[in-house]
């Protein structure tokens, strides 16, 4: 392994780690609907436990209403139960086959409860892209020690990965930031 190889190695999971927390961001709910909030939740569907968007249509009514056709006309009992007892706070109404999901308004005080899960994801990120500078630089070290490379090789290559991990964090706090303000915008 190569100088060359440890960095394209660390750059590649550091976008990993980017897109990992993305779309953890996606699952933090603001005001406004997306079907993708519904994503974690599942259903129980011939005896194995699905997404309800292998079972049903997942679809926007409008800016806070989320509609669930179910695909099947015995699911829509079973769809309307897993969202009520998952732990997104929503309350479903069916409407003959058609479910329908509103997103009830964020209170101020869940607003800044959100920010702080924003914070912690965003927290997470930086800590795994700390270990995966930790572990090139020992990667880096390890070949300083079998002599195939020399002391400032490490030490440039300890740098670019010091100037790579200075830029995904810039990134993830990027992230949380335009995150916390769709949050608070009300």
């Amino acid at each position: 392994m190569s100088i060359a190889d440890i960095k394209k190695n660390a750059d590649a999971k550091m976008a990993k780690s980017i897109e990992a927390f993305k779309n953890e961001l996606q699952k933090i709910r603001t005001g406004r609907a997306h079907p993708g909030i519904l994503d974690q939740v599942h259903v129980e569907y011939y005896g194995s436990m699905l997404p309800i968007s292998q079972v049903a249509n997942v679809s926007l009514i409008d800016a806070r209403t989320i509609s669930v056709q179910p695909w099947e006309k015995g699911m829509g009992g079973k769809i309307e139960k897993a969202i009520r007892e998952s732990d997104l706070g929503l309350n479903p109404s069916s409407m003959g086959d058609l479910i329908r999901v509103p997103l009830p308004a964020l209170t101020e005080e869940r607003r800044k409860e959100l920010t702080k899960v924003v914070r912690h994801a965003g927290e997470d990120a930086r800590v795994a892209v700390r270990n995966l500078r930790r572990d090139a630089n020992e990667q880096a070290k390890k070949l300083l020690k079998d002599k195939l490379i020399s002391e400032d090789e490490e030490r440039r290559s300890n740098d670019d990965i010091q100037k790579l991990t200075d830029r995904t964090i810039a990134e993830i706090d990027k992230l949380v930031q335009a995150k916390e303000a769709e949050v608070m915008a009300v």
